[in-house]
């Protein structure tokens, strides 16, 4: 679209187009903040540096929280985020009650997904699959959990599960992300049952989970962009 000026004029060619708007640059640069944060903790993860990880990690939700708020996100997905990244932090430590704080903290990330998406339809075929998916997951994983945390798994599982369902509701990207993000924690749940894991498991456990954050906060903001 051109520009013109105040007489109705075309506006000269050298004119050009507008700059970007502050907010719009701060969200480019939290972005790019962000991947290479992304590329650190996976490269750490890979080459088996865990100070690496350690020191990355915690970088990376507060820098997509900085992106989507430079975008104008609403606050919900805000607190999704955080609480995402309160999860992150738990995981950090090697012990079943961080493990207990971060499944928790996360948990309360579904819950704010779920309201932030409303009441719209869903497509129910979509539903039987995921509701498949977790009957079958849940069943094969129980007997080789610890006892202990079979009921927490479980019901974080129903929870997860709702969330990457009706994260369609945005769109293709936004349920892509749902989808990895049910991806990531199965694979975390499998180490827990100590089930044969792929080489690096940690690799695509973040992997899948930053691209699951990643693609849920872009398809949510570009599609509430102004809600408050």
């Amino acid at each position: 679209m051109s520009t013109a000026t105040p007489a109705g004029r075309p506006a000269p060619a050298w004119a050009g187009p507008r700059p970007p708007a502050r907010g719009e640059l701060l969200a480019r640069a939290a972005l790019v903040a962000f991947a290479v944060a992304a590329a650190a903790d996976l490269g750490s993860l890979l080459a088996d540096w865990h100070l690496g990880h350690v020191l990355a990690k915690p970088l990376l939700m507060p820098l997509l929280v900085a992106h989507v708020i430079a975008r104008g996100a609403p606050r919900l997905l805000v607190a999704a985020l955080l609480f995402g990244w309160g999860g992150d932090l738990a995981l950090l430590f090697d012990a079943e009650a961080a493990f207990l704080i971060g499944m928790g903290s996360f948990a309360v990330g579904h819950v704010c997904y779920l309201v932030l998406f409303g009441r719209r339809s869903t497509s129910p075929l979509l539903g039987g699959a995921y509701a498949l998916a977790l009957i079958g997951t849940v069943a094969l994983l129980w007997g080789d959990l610890p006892a202990d945390l079979r009921i927490p798994v479980a019901g974080y599982s129903l929870l997860l599960t709702a969330m990457a369902w009706r994260s369609s509701v945005l769109g293709l990207r936004a349920g892509a992300g749902g989808a990895l993000f049910l991806l990531s924690d199965t694979l975390i749940a499998t180490g827990v049952a100590a089930w044969p894991q792929l080489p690096r498991p940690d690799f695509w456990i973040m992997a899948t989970y930053l691209a699951a954050q990643y693609l849920l906060a872009t398809g949510v903001s570009t599609r509430k962009a102004g809600v408050r």
